[in-house]
């Protein structure tokens, strides 16, 4: 029984990768639901994902035991409109539970891959479960930022 990261083209694997998705959306919508957020059903822009990564600026990762996906990290690859840095941005990041101590084989593979890119920082907003802020910091990530939400 073996752990490993792939990088998958989106399109390609959004179908086997869809049940975890959807779980994933799931969690986070009862955990905003705590908070007095509403979200819509899951109906993701299958278009724009796909589009974006075929076009290389979505990164998809996943996390595989023993061939079977338990994990993804999609990730954003974009030029800072402010100072031109080549950055990146956490679409969603996701392990099912029964993996979830596995995530940092996910987080490292992503940090490496973004490195050899010469990316030059990566933001993540934690909506799913708040604990992780911890687990972040112990990676070297800072606090920087309060994200708000507010609903109409």
């Amino acid at each position: 029984m073996k752990y490993e990261i792939t990088l998958e083209n989106i399109e390609q694997t959004y179908d086997e990768l869809e049940p975890l998705y959807r779980q994933h959306y799931g969690e986070m919508v009862d955990r905003m639901m705590d908070v007095g957020v509403v979200l819509s059903p899951y109906n993701p822009r299958l278009d724009e994902y796909f589009k974006a990564g075929n076009l290389g600026y979505l990164l998809t990762f996943v996390l595989r035991y023993d061939d079977k996906a338990v994990g993804y990290a999609n990730m954003y690859l974009t030029h800072d409109m402010h100072n031109q840095d080549f950055i990146s941005t956490e679409d969603t990041i996701y392990v099912v539970p029964e993996h979830r101590g596995h995530g940092r084989l996910l987080s490292r593979r992503v940090h490496e891959e973004l490195e050899s890119r010469e990316v030059k920082r990566l933001s993540v907003i934690t909506s799913t479960d708040l604990r992780v802020k911890s687990w972040l910091e112990r990676q070297g990530y800072i606090h920087t930022a309060h994200h708000m939400t507010i609903t109409f």
